[in-house]
């Protein structure tokens, strides 16, 4: 009989399993009364370690020096998340250093002078929501930030990342987000992305970052979110990318991203929000599934009331029974072009304002102990897993991730979690809430749309 061959990625496995298990027995060994000393939130140190990465960073950052306005997203976004806030100084530096990464030709560089690429352009624009003030925002160059994104549109129906830069999942991503969230999305721009979509959606039913390669979290997050906000979700296959996320959680109670990879703090947030994001899209699941969207529950008779399938048992939250259901026209069922929906612009706000009427897909509770007990580092900052080091790009996801895992139960946007839905002490560990489709925050989010819909 042929023995079992053992593969470095095996072996890795088993290294991070171990660490992972120290964690847990010795936080399982200690008295009830002590844990909630080692399960806290690290609030001011994180604050501190974010802070100071605003001010100044080390030679080491060199590297990133094309990455500089992700930087400034990655440490904004995570202050915001902690609920808070920058003295006017720095916000003004920041409001100057992105201002002045804005290319003259609409778009945003990695750093001033730097040739504008989406992804940059896609983190500034963030930063400048995050940020919050008149003078942030209306620092955004929208007409020229629009021919920079027309200028990049593909043959294919995607975007490139930058003048003769790649197509992907990614860059249609990050167009799209951008568009929305500013309000000069229209046809024109969504033209083809539905289709270079659904083309990278692999047989194991996660997304690619382009046609022909392997399912990935982050690439698809991008391609979900992209699908929502153009109302073509209805054409990806939610059963089949359901199935490929849910085993994506692994023993550690974190992420993979993909299938035999390790956990990863940073998928907190891109599998977690996945998960999260199909919380909302109940009504497209159940035409897929053919299952029936008849939520209602208006009937004479208790014992007249049907009983569930068992997909239909699995699909349905405790309260989606007395849902209002959203016409199949709003959820994107039957569309198969865009234009047909009214008001695109708007996809991202009216998303976020449905109910949720199914259950959290992903054990919630084991992601939140697996971010503050295996990812949260004790002097500030998160890592990818036990044994790495801390960086701002795992801080600002891990922190993401927490968010959308706290907050997957509650039922409409806006509504603070439940204390038994929140792993540790609820007011030390509670982060705000983020707008699923755009990692931003719900408040700056909603700030932001009524500043853009005003112009």
């Amino acid at each position: 009989m042929e023995s079992r061959k053992v593969t470095k990625t095996l072996e890795d496995q088993w290294v991070v399993e171990r660490r992972v298990r120290e964690i847990y027995d010795y936080f399982y060994s200690i008295s009830p009364n002590s844990l909630s000393d080692l399960i806290e939130l690290e609030r001011d140190k994180h604050f501190d370690y974010l802070s100071q990465g605003l001010r100044k960073l080390g030679p080491s950052f060199s590297v990133l020096d094309a990455s500089r306005p992700w930087l400034c997203y990655w440490i904004l976004h995570s202050i915001a998340l902690l609920g808070e806030s920058i003295g006017a100084k720095l916000e003004n530096d920041a409001t100057d250093f992105l201002t002045r990464c804005q290319d003259k030709d609409g778009g945003y560089g990695g750093g001033p002078g730097q040739m504008p690429h989406l992804a940059t352009t896609y983190a500034a624009v963030n930063s400048l929501i995050t940020l919050g003030k008149p003078e942030a925002l209306s620092s955004i160059n929208r007409e020229k930030l629009y021919t920079f994104l027309l200028r990049m549109k593909d043959a294919s129906g995607g975007f490139r990342m930058h003048d003769g830069g790649e197509v992907d999942v990614r860059a249609c991503y990050t167009a799209i987000s951008v568009a929305n969230i500013l309000n000069i999305v229209d046809d024109e721009l969504i033209h083809g992305v539905g289709n270079y979509i659904l083309s990278c959606q692999t047989y194991e039913g996660g997304i690619a970052g382009e046609p022909g390669s392997e399912a990935h979290g982050g690439y698809t997050f991008c391609g979900l979110a992209a699908m929502i906000l153009i109302n073509e979700v209805n054409r990806l296959d939610l059963p089949g990318l359901i199935d490929w996320v849910v085993f994506r959680q692994g023993v550690e109670g974190g992420f993979q991203g993909r299938t035999n990879k390790l956990v990863d703090g940073c998928y907190s947030f891109w599998q977690g929000a996945v998960v999260f994001l199909i919380q909302r899209l109940n009504l497209v699941v159940h035409e897929q599934l053919g299952l029936s969207n008849d939520l209602s529950t208006e009937s004479t008779d208790d014992s007249s009331e049907s009983e569930l399938s068992d997909e239909e048992e699995h699909l349905e939250g405790p309260s989606s029974h007395v849902q209002e259901t959203f016409p199949l026209g709003q959820e994107g069922v039957g569309q198969d072009n865009a234009s047909d929906s009214p008001k695109i612009a708007d996809a991202g706000y009216e998303f976020i304002n449905r109910p949720i009427a199914m259950l959290p897909l992903f054990d919630s509770m084991y992601l939140q102990q697996y971010v503050l007990l295996c990812s949260q580092i004790e002097v500030g900052g998160f890592r990818d897993k036990p044994g790495k080091g801390r960086d701002y790009y795992h801080t600002c996801y891990c922190l993401s991730g927490l968010s959308i895992a706290q907050y997957s139960w509650t039922d409409e946007a806006d509504s603070p979690p439940l204390p038994r839905d929140v792993f540790g002490p609820y007011s030390k560990c509670l982060l705000e809430q983020v707008h699923p489709l755009f990692n931003v925050g719900l408040d700056r989010y909603y700030e932001a749309r009524k500043y853009f819909s005003g112009l």
